[in-house]
């Protein structure tokens, strides 16, 4: 009994000499980033707008924002902030078929035009996550992403056919080249949009849809190296520092020179 007792004390001051006595360094920091949570944000540097297959009605599809937050997402409403708001659209088509709507992220250039914009991700990402509301059609939501190679892929999320809000979250394949090692083309993924496909028979005069809360599950430190502050480093301004020092210091010798 006693030599029992002494194996089993010997193995546990074992198991507690070899604990690290300090914190262990991570590579690994995931955090979960938000693009947008459509209450008009001044971070936001994009809007949305809305495009629609060939049989789109007239005046068709619109788009715009309105009040509104699932109610899962009240309790986290800070009373001194902007009041909540979701973005929404509504379709309507001559008649059923694959029909299709595409909601994306723009922006307005300096001449007062706009065009498309690709939201680029952080890190590497796992998951994103949204909410989205529901009108009980027959209606299947995608999610598109840009790789770093530069191809375009669409991601399946779900139908459409429930009432009201629904948290929905899409894995991202490991398969998806997220980073690039070349230093010219993307250099990570990027959000395109959403894609909403309606079924071949269902019925396309009233289709809404909102979405809320855009976020993105992501590790952070993924592509993080000792002296990644150096790949995109301005060589032009370098050269002309250099240049400008190199003629300051000439102008120095020869003053000195006549002075002499």
């Amino acid at each position: 009994m006693k030599q029992g007792r002494f194996v089993f004390v010997s193995l546990a001051l074992l198991s507690l000499f070899s604990l690290p006595i300090f914190g262990q360094p991570s590579s690994k920091s995931v955090e979960t980033i938000k693009f947008d949570t459509f209450d008009g944000s001044d971070d936001v540097k994009w809007t949305w707008n809305v495009q629609a297959s060939r049989f789109s009605m007239e005046g068709f599809p619109k788009i715009g924002y309105f009040a509104g937050i699932p109610n899962s997402l009240r309790p986290l409403v800070k009373e001194d902030g902007p009041e909540p708001m979701v973005l929404g659209v509504k379709a309507s088509f001559a008649r059923k078929g694959d029909n299709w709507i595409e909601v994306y992220p723009v922006t307005e250039g300096e001449d007062g035009s706009s065009g498309n914009y690709e939201i680029p991700f952080i890190g590497t990402v796992s998951q994103i996550d949204f909410w989205v509301w529901g009108a009980g059609y027959k209606y299947f939501l995608e999610v598109m992403v840009r790789d770093a190679a530069g191809c375009v892929h669409v991601l399946p999320v779900c139908f459409l056919n429930f009432e009201g809000w629904r948290n929905v979250v899409v894995n991202i394949p490991t398969s998806l080249k997220q980073h690039s090692r070349l230093r010219s083309g993307p250099e990570v993924m990027s959000f395109v949009g959403f894609r909403v496909r309606s079924d071949p028979n269902e019925f396309v005069d009233d289709f809404v849809v909102y979405f809320d809360e855009l976020k993105y599950t992501t590790n952070v430190l993924s592509n993080i190296y000792d002296g990644y502050d150096l790949r995109d480093a301005d060589f032009d301004a370098a050269q002309e520092q250099s240049q400008q020092e190199a003629e300051t210091t000439a102008s120095t010798t020869a003053d000195q020179g006549v002075a002499e």
